[in-house]
């Protein structure tokens, strides 16, 4: 299955149509060609397709006019966050407009007595958090990028926290969303739990801005734990750290985080973020609750990871080597795709039953060791997800053609296990062949949803499917 999306054919702009933009948004709207190639890119492979313009509304009002006017003139437009996404989620495949929320960033409200608060989409993660942390929440989604709350919501992103406290799809209360036809609507209220109606809000999550345009979120938000512990711990096989994980959460510890990084990504990390860890198949653990609980936690786990064939356990309650811990896993696609000067990388994830996904991760292994081209695994093993990164040269096609060939020998092998193309990523232009295969006719009630909502295929189009 093809990578290569070509960009589609565009019509231009009709006549008149940018003044009326300008008319709404002055000097937010831009048409220099640097700001365009910034929001017609990807973080990986794919190729680029500049948008005709930017748009940088200030409010749901803002953006209740944009999309009118695009609506009437028929111009494509592409809500756009931070641009971390992997998939292509962004790329604005017809032209039209990007609408960038990044200058929508008010934290709108903090209700500390019912763990929530309302944020607009622009409102970026780590922003959020140095805000809470006064009142003693958080907010636990952690993607590794610095991504913006309402890109996250579009793309339903988890990360490494979501074996503990799950994913976007579990941290949203409600949304407030500009549709296609120009309405500003709310898609639920701010109660814990409702049975009022479909379910707009998770309709919405993981749409990738082709049925509506978030533009404030309600987050459910957690207490900041008494005691918070890192460890690392290396093992000799694959086999053996993936074990360790499958079993410590089988007899219900509760890890906050647990991520899997093989032998190469090791070094890749190594070498990226002057580390120096054993180049082994390493766990990274984070264990949160009271400071006796934890210490219960790491000495089970220990265990478990001794049975498993783990090396030293080494572990820290200090902030400081924990942020060191984190930036290094972070890091670590960057440091995955700089295993070779001048590359490019491919990210691809699946997510498996956690039973199956010894299995899953042992195959993809034996697959990357007899490829010619540095891949390395990554992943939230707790949850049975797990990424490959590839480090392609731009300037070799058959490069390009081999990673497409493994990487549906690794989809393939995750559907037949039950599992998902993408457990974060989302579909965007580079899995829609792979989401038939996945859900089959279920795809078709997609395109009903959309074309109802969108009849002329305008919100982020050629995205998740093709109409």
């Amino acid at each position: 299955m093809s990578a290569h999306h070509q960009p589609q054919p565009r019509k231009p702009l009709p006549d008149g149509f940018l003044d009326d933009v300008r008319a709404l948004l002055g000097d937010r709207l831009q048409l220099g060609e640097a700001i365009r190639a910034q929001h017609g890119a990807s973080e990986t492979h794919f190729e680029p397709a500049l948008p005709d313009a930017v748009a940088y509304p200030h409010s749901t009002e803002e953006v209740v006019a944009l999309v009118k006017l695009c609506v009437a003139a028929e111009v494509p437009l592409i809500p756009f966050g931070a641009g971390t996404s992997i998939e292509g989620n962004t790329i604005p495949v017809r032209g039209g407009i990007t609408i960038d929320l990044s200058q929508m960033d008010a934290i709108l409200s903090v209700n500390a007595e019912d763990f929530d608060c309302t944020v607009q989409a622009g409102v970026r993660r780590e922003q959020l958090n140095e805000h809470l942390r006064d009142v003693g929440l958080f907010f636990p989604i952690d993607p590794g990028a610095n991504a913006t709350i309402g890109g996250m919501a579009s793309t339903r992103a988890s990360g490494t926290n979501a074996v503990r406290y799950g994913t976007m799809r579990d941290a949203i209360l409600s949304l407030r969303v500009v549709t296609p036809d120009g309405r500003d609507i709310r898609t639920s209220r701010r109660a814990r739990k409702s049975a009022a109606g479909y379910d707009l809000t998770r309709l919405m999550i993981g749409s990738e801005g082709t049925l509506g345009i978030i533009t404030e979120i309600t987050l459910r938000l957690h207490g900041i734990p008494e005691a918070i512990s890192a460890a690392v711990c290396s093992f000799d096989t694959l086999e053996g750290a993936v074990d360790t994980v499958v079993q410590s959460i089988q007899i219900g510890i509760p890890l906050a985080r647990v991520e899997i990084l093989d032998d190469l990504q090791m070094r890749a990390c190594n070498r990226w973020s002057k580390l120096d860890y054993p180049e082994l198949t390493t766990l990274f653990f984070e264990f949160h609750g009271s400071q006796s609980y934890v210490e219960e936690q790491v000495r089970t786990v220990k265990d478990i990871a001794d049975m498993n064939g783990g090396g030293e356990f080494r572990w820290s309650n200090l902030p400081e080597e924990r942020s060191k811990l984190w930036k290094a896993r972070h890091e670590a696609y960057y440091a995955a795709v700089n295993l070779r000067s001048g590359a490019i990388g491919w990210a691809t994830d699946v997510c498996v039953p956690i039973s199956r996904l010894a299995q899953c991760i042992t195959e993809t292994k034996a697959d990357l060791d007899k490829s010619t081209i540095p891949a390395t695994i990554l992943g939230h093993v707790g949850d049975g997800n797990f990424h490959v990164v590839f480090s392609i040269d731009p300037n070799a096609p058959e490069e390009m053609a081999e990673v497409e060939t493994i990487n549906a020998r690794l989809v393939e092998r995750a559907l037949a296990m039950d599992g998902t193309c993408t457990g974060e990523h989302g579909i965007g232009i580079g899995k829609q062949e792979w989401l038939v295969a996945e859900l089959g006719d279920a795809v078709d009630m997609m395109r009903m949803i959309k074309r109802a909502l969108d009849p002329k295929d305008l919100f982020n189009p050629g995205k998740i499917f093709a109409l």
